[in-house]
């Protein structure tokens, strides 16, 4: 098979799901579009010059338990920080974006720092969230359902980068909200990041806002260690994509040929995530063979540092403007209320 033929199979098909019942499909993998947009996407990623992947794959139900588990460590400043803001200003963020809102959350996961919102926003009347891993999903909205028993939950299993088909009328009045936490934004190159936000301007609708967390630029000596921790959390969780492939896909990825490098590139300000190869080595995906050198790097996640002002530029030029900036006292990280425009 090639990489073109990978692609056509997923002509016509879509990768989202807005039902609201909770069972999972019983798709063969054959027949599930996921898998088969999965496998494309990677034998088109492993087929370029320099082999990337789409981030997003890190997160099947494994990925989604380490990431939680890189949330807690002393080295990953970003999380820590994030809810050290949201505790300290959620009650003027939530006074903000005013009552009767829809939120609408992109890459929910646990939606642990979701609760901060659902505790103060007044009269919401739903939340939207959004994330990739069915299993990780569900099983969130279950604990927030118990938690929050008034309280409408529309989960929609899907890839937020894409167009997205959301269980809200479209004549319905309520102000619609994005939550978008964390520091994903800075996982997409900068033209990636101005249509993605684009489609978000989209999604919000005339007097929408988005609720952002933008991670600062800042040393190295702080920016490495978040991604190379001591326990080798990272490493497992970077790793786990081959697992994932090998499950999945039926790859044949030697998981100990390969090594985690995170690197830290100032002039493009962003760091780097790789998988490195220890050795020549070929690896099979169905009926396409890769070919890995020595030392080759498999590079599997950007993370953009901004400034305030290059953040605001680029919120301008996709429709948003910049309301409200939280920081924190180090200025490391923050949390920033956009307000749509009318461009």
């Amino acid at each position: 098979m090639t990489v073109k033929s990978a692609l056509e199979d997923l002509q016509d098909e879509e990768n989202v799901d807005t039902g609201e019942e909770m069972e999972l499909s019983v798709l063969s993998d054959e027949q599930s579009p996921e898998i088969r947009r999965f496998r494309a996407e990677v034998i088109q990623g492993l087929s370029q010059p320099h082999k990337a992947l789409p981030c997003k794959y890190f997160y099947d139900e494994r990925g989604s338990q380490l990431f939680d588990r890189i949330c807690e460590l002393d080295e990953y400043y970003l999380t820590r920080t994030e809810i050290e803001i949201m505790r300290a200003h959620v009650g003027e963020m939530a006074e903000r974006i005013g009552s009767g809102s829809i939120l609408i959350e992109y890459g929910s996961g646990s939606s642990m720092k979701t609760r901060y919102l659902l505790d103060h926003l007044h009269e919401l009347r739903a939340y939207v969230p959004i994330d990739i891993s069915r299993e990780h999903l569900y099983r969130s909205v279950e604990r927030l359902e118990a938690a929050y028993p008034g309280l409408p939950i529309r989960p929609v299993c899907a890839d937020y980068t894409s167009d997205l088909l959301l269980p809200i009328p479209k004549d319905h009045p309520s102000r619609r909200v994005v939550y978008f936490p964390g520091s994903t934004l800075g996982n997409f190159e900068p033209g990636e990041a101005l249509r993605f936000l684009q489609r978000v301007a989209r999604v919000c609708g005339e007097g929408g806002g988005l609720l952002i967390g933008v991670d600062l630029e800042k040393d190295e000596s702080v920016l490495e260690p978040a991604y190379n921790d001591r326990e080798g959390v990272t490493a497992a969780f970077n790793l786990n994509l081959l697992h994932r492939m090998n499950r999945e896909l039926g790859a044949d990825f030697d998981v100990e040929g390969f090594r985690h490098r995170a690197i830290y590139n100032r002039p493009e300000g962003r760091i780097e995530m790789h998988l490195q190869s220890l050795q020549k080595q070929s690896v099979r995906i169905g009926n396409v063979t890769i070919q890995f050198a020595e030392g080759e790097r498999l590079c599997t996640e950007y993370s953009y540092k901004y400034t305030p002002v290059r953040f605001a530029q680029l919120a301008d030029e996709a429709g948003f403007a910049v309301e409200q900036v939280w920081t924190d006292p180090r200025r490391w990280f923050s949390v920033q209320l956009l307000h749509r425009t009318s461009k």
